[in-house]
């Protein structure tokens, strides 16, 4: 888990931090609108990856603790999230008068709380049931809830009725880029709780206390019956990363599903785990790598520096890295740069076995 949570921050961190957003590979940009590329199954590989993890830590914790205990450390560490997202989007002026209210850390934190509140009160059987009734019920109020002065089933980003929604709730605390709409909005959320729900019901199944090679094989099966769904559903409800599209859930939580069973069969089948290990120190302290590094991205590209004013992540940019190779290599090698700095702190901290979990 830890190695793949690791991968999952590290790409994280490499697709938001380019050298310059003017040249990017196509493959690390997120879609304009449907369809996906492989930056946009991150974020989800992420959310799948905090469900997982409900069980492997919760469970135990619920059996010493019992459920209140661990219920009251579900909330606490939901808001904890949920303010160190709010930091993010208003440092360093918080202009409460537009801040941004939702968010990556903010849709995480509302995921853990809503995914291990289930998994507390509810059966294996029922979280299946709410996750599948959530995928349906959005589908459904997507394309059946008319939206006023655009109907029903309208999927634009002005039109669609998650849009609508977060316009008339959050008014001006939206994601100013897109204006229009929030990429992790509250209708959308829906969705992305069963996103953590579906990862919740395979945390149970790693618990199950199968054999690792049957286990192994559970999970493949269910990854590539989860990519054909997503991929069939999206004929009639099309696969979308700013809608959280109930087909884009059954799509990433179908290769979640498959890389994790590839981690399973090298690191518990096959017994190698070496390959691993760079990818561990990163896990460790996830949601704290994403944070800082985020804050600390934030401060260069406000610190001005020289007589022209220039950011300091634009001066560092164009004066080391630009010169190297053309814009679109040296903007991957700033980002690279950017990953390698911030492994070489987590790994620090593994070495010193510090945990800086939230």
């Amino acid at each position: 888990m830890d190695a793949l949570r690791g991968f999952t921050v590290a790409a994280m961190v490499l697709v938001n931090n380019p050298g310059t957003w003017l040249a990017i590979y196509p493959p690390l940009r997120h879609a304009t609108w449907h369809g996906w590329t492989p930056t946009d199954v991150i974020f989800p590989f992420f959310v799948f990856i905090v469900g997982v993890a409900i069980p492997l830590a919760l469970g135990p914790r619920l059996e010493r603790d019992g459920r209140a205990a661990v219920a009251l450390k579900v909330v606490r560490r939901s808001l904890v999230i949920f303010g160190l997202g709010i930091v993010l989007n208003g440092f360093p002026w918080f202009v409460w008068a537009n801040l941004r209210i939702p968010g990556v850390l903010q849709r995480i934190a509302a995921c853990y709380l809503v995914a291990a509140v289930v998994y507390l009160v509810t059966s294996t059987r029922a979280q299946a049931i709410i996750a599948s009734g959530l995928l349906l019920g959005y589908w459904l109020a997507m394309t059946m809830v008319p939206v006023p002065g655009y109907g029903a089933g309208n999927l634009s980003p002005e039109g669609n009725l998650a849009a609508y929604l977060d316009r008339a709730v959050l008014g001006q605390h939206i994601w100013q880029f897109a204006k229009v709409y929030d990429p992790e909005g509250i209708l959308s959320t829906v969705p992305a709780v069963a996103t953590a729900l579906l990862g919740v019901l395979t945390g149970t199944g790693l618990r199950s206390g199968r054999r690792s090679d049957v286990i192994a094989a559970r999970l493949a099966m269910a990854g590539i019956l989860g990519i054909a769904v997503g991929e069939v559903w999206g004929f009639w409800f099309p696969i979308n990363k700013s809608l959280w599209t109930s087909s884009y859930v059954m799509l990433t939580a179908g290769l979640a599903l498959v890389v994790l069973a590839v981690c399973y069969w090298l690191i518990e089948v096959r017994e190698r785990r070496r390959w691993a290990i760079p990818f561990a120190p990163l896990g460790v302290n996830a949601l704290v790598l994403f944070f800082l590094s985020t804050l600390v991205a934030r401060l260069l590209s406000i610190v001005k520096v020289g007589a022209e004013g220039h950011s300091l992540q634009v001066v560092l940019f164009d004066h080391v890295f630009a010169p190297l190779a053309s814009p679109v290599n040296a903007s991957l090698a700033y980002a690279l740069v950017y990953v390698v700095m911030w492994w070489a702190i987590m790994w620090m901290l593994y070495r010193w076995n510090i945990r800086l979990r939230v």
